[in-house]
């Protein structure tokens, strides 16, 4: 397959997601920016994925991929070797023996002016948005998780159903009493039950997540905060497939798509 002499290098499109989710808003655990690759390679072919995974690199490596943005990065944690032992070195094998790159904005992807928890609460048309926790001397005034003020009452039930129309899933779990009236929605993507204290701390009647732990519901329970859960997946998703065309937009040479193989490993009955 031959490349667009036109389309952009890897360099042009890590300075472009650094330039609209800035790697300083990224959690100090995190693990961000170009992680595997060669700056200066092409990017004729890209694609935007919500977690590299057998199925999601099986799909790079057929469409001869050049670059994967990948929300969680890979890899995450360290390692000491690169063997095809365990399943994250594995595919990091894979995809450096076909000059594939990975790119991750993760968490400075959630915390961003236009980052996922913004969308979320965007979707929802909420107003007055506002950071959970800022990011103490941010420049913009950004931080983690969002907040903001739904645009009329509602009971927490139809709320919840509301949700489960936007986000286009078979269920959603919650946390509450669901004839509450809720006014104010906070907004944590991924797993959401470190921001219980913060919601609750910002007049958060409800608090839309991804994922919590039973201990984080019966605290959001005992701070009088209720709970949307849509799934880890379901969460965050939604910001790769937008991710996918705004690449698109800033850069029309390359051929980007959000990966059609990943799926949520969770399933419904």
């Amino acid at each position: 397959m031959s490349t667009n002499s036109s389309a952009p290098t890897i360099r042009e499109v890590s300075d472009y997601l650094r330039a609209i989710y800035p790697l300083r808003l990224a959690e100090t655990w995190d693990n961000v920016g170009l992680l595997v690759g060669d700056d200066s390679a092409p990017a004729a072919r890209i694609m935007t994925c919500l977690t590299v995974t057998p199925e999601s690199a099986d799909e790079a490596l057929e469409e001869q991929v050049q670059l994967i943005v990948a929300h969680h990065p890979l890899p995450f944690h360290s390692f000491k070797r690169l063997t095809t032992e365990l399943t994250p070195t594995r595919l990091l094998w894979q995809l450096a023996q076909a000059g594939i790159a990975v790119y991750s904005p993760h968490t400075a992807f959630d915390s961003a002016a236009e980052g996922i928890n913004q969308l979320a609460l965007e979707r929802l048309n909420c107003a007055g948005i506002q950071p959970l926790l800022p990011k103490p001397g941010d420049p913009e005034g950004l931080g983690a998780g969002r907040a903001g003020d739904l645009p009329s009452p509602t009971s927490l039930g139809e709320f919840a159903a509301r949700v489960k129309t936007i986000y286009d899933i078979p269920c959603v779990q919650f946390v509450g009493q669901a004839d509450r009236v809720i006014t104010r929605c906070g907004s944590a993507c991924g797993s959401g039950g470190s921001f219980v204290s913060a919601a609750a701390d910002s007049g958060c009647d409800v608090l839309l997540t991804g994922e919590a732990s039973f201990h984080d519901c019966l605290e959001a329970r005992a701070r009088n905060l209720a709970l949307v859960l849509v799934g880890h997946y379901a969460s965050e998703r939604f910001g790769v497939e937008q991710l996918a065309e705004r690449i698109a937009q800033q850069f029309p040479a390359a051929v980007v798509w959000p990966s059609r193989r990943e799926s949520d490993p969770l399933q419904t009955v």
